[in-house]
Order: structure tokens, then sequence, then C-alpha cells
């Protein structure tokens, strides 16, 4: 199971949310540094992937292209953007400029003949379909708007798409360390054509070998990291790659 140290980014930090709620931003600057820090410390510490998210795109208040860039030029391993990817155009010029995989939330809901558009253009590996979920509903538009569709049901229409790889995120859980909702990827593990990437609520290596036992594909880590709960180095000796 693959470990994915997370970095989100408000004006151009590093930042932690508590269910998704701007107002609950935490700032790990004084610890971690800039971004390019962090992600140059989780490279270092024998991470296989980055995962970032852009918040400031996701709430439509700005964007942090330019340091995903900085990012993408002087890291060298594979990086997973999300946040505020609403056109084509958007996930195409990530894509080209060095990012491994996009992932698409609002936009896949809205418009899932964009995915096929992506897919037909860079390969099966370039989507994540991010399914973030409050009481069984997915949520789009920066977790504010409910959709009518299940976990299930959109693991079933969009492996039918050619989408392989979904991130799953409990917002109940997120960033309260609490354990993630193993029910909801439990199920989702059964679905053969999906490799599932579990985010949400993760605060002990005790969580990741639950995941890895239900057979997650990926583990994205947050705040337990940058609070300390564990160490990159811990996890990867302990629950594997």
């Amino acid at each position: 199971m693959q470990l994915i140290p997370a970095i989100d980014l408000i004006s151009g930090k590093i930042v932690r949310l508590t269910r998704g709620e701007a107002e609950t931003a935490k700032s790990y600057e004084s610890q971690f540094g800039t971004p390019l820090q962090a992600a140059e410390r989780w490279k270092n510490e024998g991470a296989g992937k980055l995962h970032i998210i852009d918040l400031d795109a996701a709430f439509s208040i700005g964007d942090n292209r330019a340091v995903i860039a900085e990012i993408a030029k002087n890291v060298s391993l594979p990086i997973q953007v999300g946040g505020g990817i609403r056109s084509y155009e958007t996930a195409e010029k990530l894509l080209k400029t060095g990012i491994a995989q996009v992932i698409l939330g609002s936009l896949a809901f809205s418009n899932p003949e964009v995915i096929l558009k992506i897919l037909n253009r860079f390969g099966r590996d370039s989507v994540i379909v991010a399914l973030d979920n409050r009481d069984g509903r997915i949520m789009v538009e920066g977790w504010q708007t409910e959709t009518p569709l299940t976990v299930d049901e959109a693991l079933e229409k969009y492996t039918q798409l050619g989408v392989q790889t979904f991130l799953i995120t409990s917002i109940a859980q997120d960033g309260m360390l609490s354990g993630p909702d193993l029910q909801t990827l439990n199920a989702a593990t059964l679905f053969p054509e999906a490799k599932i990437i579990a985010a949400g609520g993760i605060g002990s290596i005790g969580d990741l070998a639950a995941l890895k036992e239900i057979g997650c594909e990926g583990a994205v880590i947050g705040k337990a990291l940058y609070e300390g709960r564990f160490t990159l180095k811990e996890a990867l000796a302990k629950i594997g790659v």
C-alpha cells in the first residue's frame, strides 16, 4: 500500500483543515517550512508520491499553481493534484507541466465527458476521481453541495467510463485523527476494477494497517504527519510502500 503525504495549500503556505472547513485552517509553516521544503522532506523520508491540494482554487478564491509548478520542477516524485480543477484546460495544463495525476471532484460529476477526453489524451493513470462523501452521499463544490449519488453508485458509474483510481474521503472524519471510515472503504475495495486511495481520519499506524488489510491501494496522510502522531519513516517501516 502506498503511503502518500499530503500538502494542502492556502496562500502559498501548508495548512490542514478540519472537515474541510476553511475557518479551521492551521498553518504548519513554522515547523515544516515552505511547501517545497516539505515536499523535499517527504521525499527524503521515503515518499514515493505526493498529494497536493490547492484549497484556494477549491474555494474559488485564487490558486497556488506557481507553488505546485515549483514543486513539480524541483522534486522528482510523481505528484497528484486536486482542488478547483473545473475545466479540461486546467487539467491539461497541469498534466502538461509534469503533474502525474489530476484529482477530479466537481468536474467529474458535472461533466463526465471531460474524463474521457483526459483519459484518451493522457492515459488511464492520469485521472483520479474524488469521492468525497458525507452521510453516504458524494459532496462537490468544495464539499458544500450534495449529489444524489452514493459512493457505490459513483464507483459503478466511473469504472464503466474507464476510471481506475478513486480517492475516497470521509468528510466527517477528515482532520479528526479518529480513524478512517473502514465500512465505506471496505465496500469500495470490493469493486475489482477500482484502485482505492483512502483519506480522512488517519491518526495512527494502526489505522494504516487496517487500510492495508482491507485492500486499499494507497492512503493519503495529512494531519497525523504534521501533528507528529508518527513519522513517514516509521509508517513505511511497518506498513511498506
